[in-house]
């Protein structure tokens, strides 16, 4: 299927690895060249390289730590003088730590709330002015499920992600006149790394094996399995092309019908 994202130019962010590299790589699949950031090197040019060569396009791996203001702003200069534009931005970086409540220090607070909800907002507003000059433009934020649901050992996840949907509302309505959108995405139990690292502490906690952890949650998930990164990455290509024209503040949920809140 096309969905008219050839000659675009898409920043991810995390795009090294797991939902960022699926997403990264499905945008690669429709013909935009993309930048994706990270922290670490080696697994940012490993996959650009791979991306590249599977699908012809231009990939430029980043170094950046999107808790700082200014790693961001080397992020997006550099792509935006690499490729000459920006069209896309897909924020998705995260990292948090899976501990009960009176085991999250502020430090541990303070890193979640600039990881991902200040870096997606400072990411924003740095895409701005070359979406605006374009008028063209397309914002995806990438915030867990814990936006919606209680979680124990994900607290912070919970608010900070309760704090990214918000922000997706906002900004929708004040970019719009620009041809703007802006929408989220809630992934559910997705396999990842990071799943893992959860469900490991699950475990521990429980007194119970990975293996039942991950069975236990399979069982929550009315479709009968985790969530793919590249189920995500589907959803990010709809809200990118020309089929979601019209579609802008909006959250939705990849979760396999796990998600028991209901949002009108």
């Amino acid at each position: 299927m096309d969905f008219g994202l050839e000659g675009r130019v898409a920043l991810v962010t995390g795009g090294g690895r797991g939902i960022g590299r699926a997403v990264a790589t499905a945008l690669a699949e429709q013909g935009a060249d993309i930048a994706i950031c990270g922290r670490t090197r080696e697994t940012l040019e490993e996959a650009a390289a791979t991306i590249a060569a599977a699908h012809g396009v231009r990939v430029w791996p980043i170094v950046a730590d999107v808790t700082r203001l200014a790693d961001i702003q080397h992020f997006v200069r550099q792509a935006a003088e690499a490729a000459g534009r920006i069209d896309i931005l897909v924020n998705n970086a995260v990292s948090s730590i899976s501990a009960p409540f009176e085991e999250q220090t502020d430090d541990h607070w303070r890193h979640h709330i600039d990881v991902k909800l200040m870096a997606y907002i400072r990411c924003a507003r740095e895409v701005m002015a070359h979406m605006e000059t374009r008028r063209w433009g397309r914002i995806v934020n990438v915030a867990g499920m814990t936006a919606r649901i209680v979680a124990p050992l994900r607290i912070t996840n919970g608010v900070v992600n309760a704090g990214v949907s918000n922000f997706t509302k906002q900004l929708s309505g004040q970019v719009a006149r620009h041809n703007v959108t802006v929408n989220c995405i809630h992934p559910g139990y997705t396999a990842t790394e990071r799943m893992t690292a959860a469900f490991e502490r699950r475990a521990q906690d429980a007194g119970v094996s990975v293996a039942e952890i991950t069975a236990e949650s399979i069982a929550e998930v009315p479709l009968g399995r985790l969530i793919r990164p590249e189920d995500i990455a589907c959803a990010v290509l709809y809200f990118c092309s020309p089929l979601a024209d019209i579609v802008t503040g909006q959250c939705i949920a990849v979760d396999g019908g796990s998600g028991t809140a209901i949002a009108y």
